[in-house]
C-alpha cells in the first residue's frame, strides 16, 4: 500500500494572509480556522499515513499536535518551497513514498476529496496537481515519489508545476477538486467559500469574523 505523508506549510498566523481586509486578531483567527479544517480532514483520511506542519508560529505547532500531525520547525520561514523541503526528510525517515503538499488555506477541504486525490495513483511514479480556482496556485501537490519534480511555489505555480510534471513522468495530471480549489486570500474568496454550502460549523465560526 502506498503510504502518504501530508505536508502542511504553515505561515506565522500574524504575518499571513495580509491581503484579507481584516483587523489582525481576527485574520490571525481565521488562519487558525482554516488550519484546524485541513488538519482534521487529513487525519480523518485512512490513505494519509503522517502529516507534517512546518512552522515557526507557536498556536500552528500546538494545532499540528492536538492532530496527531508532526511539527517540523521552520525558523527561517522562507517561503513554501523551503517548507516543503524542510519536511522532505522527515517525510522519507517516516516510510512515506509519496507526499501531498496541502496549505492551510483550504479549509472546505474533505476527507473524501483526499481519496479522490489517492485514487489518481500509478505504481511507476506520478504528479497529480490540484489548481486553484483562479488556475494561478497550486491548491494540492501530490508526487510519488517525493522529489520527482521540485515545487515551485511561486506566481504562476499551477503552471509551472504542470510543465515540471510533463517534463518528468507521462503519469502527469489536473483534477479539480471544488473544494481544495477554494482558497482564501482575500474577501472575495473567504465570502465564496461562506456561500458555498460546504462545512457550515467552519463557516459559522469565519462568518463572526466578517
Amino acid at each position: 500500500m502506498l503510504r502518504t505523508a501530508a505536508i502542511v506549510p504553515v505561515k506565522r498566523f500574524e504575518a499571513a494572509k495580509t491581503r484579507l481586509d481584516m483587523p489582525p486578531r481576527r485574520r490571525a483567527r481565521l488562519c487558525s480556522l482554516m488550519l484546524g479544517e485541513v488538519l482534521l480532514a487529513l487525519s480523518a483520511s485512512p490513505q494519509i499515513s503522517s502529516t507534517f506542519v512546518v512552522t515557526r508560529d507557536g498556536e500552528a505547532a500546538e494545532l499540528a499536535r492536538r492532530h496527531g500531525a508532526s511539527v517540523v520547525p521552520d525558523p527561517d520561514e522562507a517561503g513554501v518551497n523551503r517548507a516543503v523541503e524542510l519536511a522532505a526528510g522527515p517525510a522519507r525517515e517516516s516510510g512515506a513514498s509519496a507526499t501531498l503538499v496541502l496549505p492551510q488555506d483550504v479549509p472546505l477541504v474533505e476527507p473524501a476529496d483526499v481519496s479522490a486525490l489517492m485514487r489518481t495513483q500509478m505504481p511507476r511514479g506520478f504528479v497529480t496537481v490540484v489548481p486553484s480556482r483562479r488556475f494561478d496556485g497550486t491548491n494540492a501537490l501530490l508526487r510519488m515519489p517525493p522529489d520527482i519534480i521540485k515545487t515551485s511555489y511561486d506566481e504562476d505555480s499551477y503552471r509551472a508545476h504542470m510543465a515540471s510534471a510533463r517534463r518528468s513522468t507521462p503519469n502527469a495530471s489536473v483534477l479539480f477538486v471544488p473544494r481544495i480549489m477554494q482558497d482564501i486570500d482575500v474577501l472575495e474568496d473567504l465570502r465564496s467559500a461562506l456561500s458555498s454550502g460546504y462545512k457550515p460549523g467552519f463557516c459559522r465560526a469565519a462568518r463572526e469574523l466578517l
